[in-house]
C-alpha cells in the first residue's frame, strides 16, 4: 500500500441511546436560593485562606472537640493577633464558636455548619 493510499473506513459502531435519568442521580435535590448561596459563599471564602483552613482543622481534630486560642498560635506559625483575626473570620462565617474561660477563648466547630458545606459538595 502506498503512503497516499486511502485507508478503508471501519464500519461505524452503533451504541444504544441511554436515558440518563435512569442511571444518573441529580447533582443536588434542593437548589440553593440566592440568600443561601451568599451565606455558603461566605463560609467557603473563609476557608479559602490556608491559615484559616489549618485553624479549623486543628479545632475540628482536637481530642476534646475544642481548642484554646493559646494552643493555636504555634502550630500555624503566626502571631497571636493574626490568629485572633483568622478565628474571628471563621466565627463570623459561622464555622466555629467560642467560649471565654478566664483569659482565653476555647473554640469548637459548629457541626451543623460543616454538615451544610458537605451537603453542598455532595458528601452527605
Amino acid at each position: 500500500m502506498s503512503k497516499n493510499a486511502a485507508v478503508p473506513a471501519s464500519p461505524a459502531l452503533e451504541l444504544p441511546v441511554l436515558d440518563l435519568a435512569d442511571c444518573c442521580a441529580p447533582i443536588r435535590r434542593e437548589p440553593i436560593d440566592a440568600d443561601g448561596a451568599v451565606t455558603l459563599a461566605e463560609a467557603f471564602k473563609a476557608l479559602a485562606d490556608p491559615v484559616r483552613l489549618q485553624l479549623l482543622n486543628l479545632i475540628a481534630t482536637a481530642d476534646t472537640g475544642e481548642a484554646c486560642a493559646c494552643d493555636l498560635v504555634e502550630p500555624v506559625g503566626k502571631s497571636q493577633p493574626t490568629v485572633s483575626h483568622h478565628l474571628k473570620v471563621l466565627r463570623e462565617a459561622g464555622l466555629i464558636e467560642g467560649e471565654k474561660r478566664g483569659t482565653w477563648v476555647w473554640y469548637s466547630v459548629v457541626p451543623s455548619r460543616l454538615d451544610e458545606l458537605q451537603r453542598v459538595l455532595g458528601r452527605r
